[in-house]
């Protein structure tokens, strides 16, 4: 019975952790800003550690099930 919001809870991690990857991925390699005021490279890192952060999140919520 609880199966269903864990499931839920780590495609949503993983679907978000991803697709911020790759968004972040394709600003940096098109040399756009990641966020607008903020070092690229702060805003970079930031946003990559968020993203890998909610794979994880994703991975360890679907592991438990």
């Amino acid at each position: 019975m609880e199966s269903g919001p864990a499931i839920f809870a780590g495609v949503v991690f993983a679907l978000f952790g991803g697709a911020l990857l790759v968004w972040t991925g394709t600003r940096v390699r098109r040399n756009e800003p990641v966020a607008h005021g903020v070092s690229p490279v702060a805003s970079a890192t930031l946003a990559g550690a968020v993203g890998v952060i909610a794979l994880g999140l994703g991975a360890y919520c679907l592991s438990r099930l």
